[in-house]
């Protein structure tokens, strides 16, 4: 969802139930890419991340794929938890807003 010059996107997992946390976790910044760029943005320009674990014992194994994919000098604001998420198969679950590139025209 793009409103106010902002990109809203609702919380992404996996397509593969079968990777462990560390590759859900890529499986969803791969999706994050697809959808900033559908809606006039990119990693560069989130804001806010929200990453929910189903354990938080996950959270060495989620942080290597995101640390590989964010940019050093762009992080956003970030929490991470653990909660109890809708499918048992899902060990990731990521919800983030970023600002649309000043670039973007409007959809």
């Amino acid at each position: 969802m793009r409103h106010g010059g902002l990109v809203y996107l609702a919380g992404q997992v996996a397509d593969d139930t079968s990777l462990d946390a560390e590759g859900q976790t890529r499986d969803i910044l791969t999706q994050i890419d697809h959808l900033l760029a559908e809606t006039g943005s990119d990693k560069r320009h989130l804001l806010s991340v929200q990453i929910f674990l189903m354990d938080i014992k996950d959270i060495d194994a989620m942080n290597r794929a995101w640390d590989a994919w964010i940019d050093a000098g762009c992080k956003p604001a970030r929490a991470t938890v653990e909660a109890r998420l809708a499918d048992p198969a899902w060990r990731v679950e990521i919800t983030a807003i970023a600002a649309c590139r000043p670039d973007a025209r409007d959809a």
